[in-house]
């Protein structure tokens, strides 16, 4: 009996191994927009090729709109562990302690999508990853979400138009500093609190991709929008370098792959979606679009480029100076 009672043991022990062995590895991917955003249809992308890659050894849960952490709270749950995927914008990572990533929210830096790219895909995007590694966090891969434009209840014609206005911004001194050079008031605010911010007239505006102001419907509380393309707002998908540097090789080598079609995916969409938003914006007859003349667009360069100068400080001058090089961007020009 005591042999059986053993072997019975034994049997049932194996079958836990074997179990246990089976068990997904999961990931949890948190993120503050909407599934029908560039950034949410590239996590679920993600998913799609993680979990056929890795032939089930992973599990991605994907958690959009701030469902699981919202802005403040998603870094800290990072570093803890108790998320493992994150896509936040760049200015996220200036309250982190890596305010180079701030270079990103500098106005009219980049002009277009071609020498955004140059950065993104080159040394310099590559350097700046790095450097998030001495907080515990690993860099994977930049995606787009495209450009920027101001939206307000009164037309904005001029950087003067935005004068004394409320204005909605991520946490970024850079972003503070570009909205105070046109004496407009910069209001820190989560992502989810803009819509009924806006609605109530606790703000007077924001800035946003178009797919952003669409999907979380501030076309219907903002009257005006003026397509500045002034900024650029883009994300780091980042991990818990802990846990990316603890996955069997095997794995991480499939997922390394999904990561790399998944920003392919990301960033071919970013701009049909931003453009399809817009087209819906108008269409909806609740928001007036104003696209700026030569002349109005050279003024809102012309105000904004001073940023550059003053944030040297904070985000590096020779960063400044290395993005003005491969980008071929001459402020003395202007």
């Amino acid at each position: 009996m005591k042999v059986r009672a053993i072997l019975l043991g034994l049997v049932a022990a194996g079958l836990t191994a074997t179990a246990a062995a089976a068990d997904p590895i999961v990931i949890k991917f948190s993120h503050v927009v909407a599934t029908d955003t560039p950034k949410g249809k590239a996590a679920v992308k993600f998913k799609e090729l993680a979990e056929q890659y890795t032939n089930g050894a992973v599990k991605v849960e994907v958690y959009a709109n701030s469902t699981l952490y919202k802005d403040k709270e998603e870094m800290e749950a990072l570093q803890l562990g108790a998320v493992q995927l994150l896509a936040p914008s760049l200015a996220k990572f200036g309250p982190l302690g890596v305010r180079e990533f701030e270079v990103f929210d500098l106005p009219y830096i980049f002009n277009g999508q071609e020498a955004l790219n140059k950065i993104t895909t080159g040394p310099v995007g590559a350097q700046l990853l790095s450097k998030l590694e001495p907080k515990g966090i690993k860099g994977l891969a930049y995606w787009d979400n495209g450009f920027k434009s101001f939206s307000a209840n009164t037309p904005i014609l001029k950087p003067e138009d935005l004068r004394g206005k409320k204005m909605r911004i991520q946490s970024s001194k850079v972003l503070e500093e570009q909205m105070r050079e046109i004496k407009a008031l910069p209001q820190v605010m989560a992502f989810s609190e803009v819509y009924q911010a806006l609605q109530t007239g606790v703000v007077d505006g924001t800035e946003n991709p178009h797919s952003n102001l669409y999907t979380q419907k501030m076309h219907e509380v903002q009257k005006h929008m003026t397509l500045t393309e002034h900024g650029y707002l883009g994300y780091a998908v980042i991990t818990n370098k802990k846990f990316w540097d603890g996955l069997p090789a095997d794995v991480r080598t499939q997922l390394d792959k999904a990561m790399k079609e998944s920003t392919v995916y990301a960033n071919q969409i970013a701009k049909e979606e931003n453009d399809k938003a817009l087209a819906a914006v108008k269409a909806s007859g609740k928001t007036a679009v104003h696209e700026p003349t030569e002349a109005e667009r050279a003024a809102f360069i012309k105000a904004l480029v001073p940023v550059h100068k003053k944030m040297e400080s904070r985000v590096g001058a020779d960063l400044i100076q290395s993005i003005y090089k491969e980008t071929g961007f001459d402020p003395s020009k202007l």
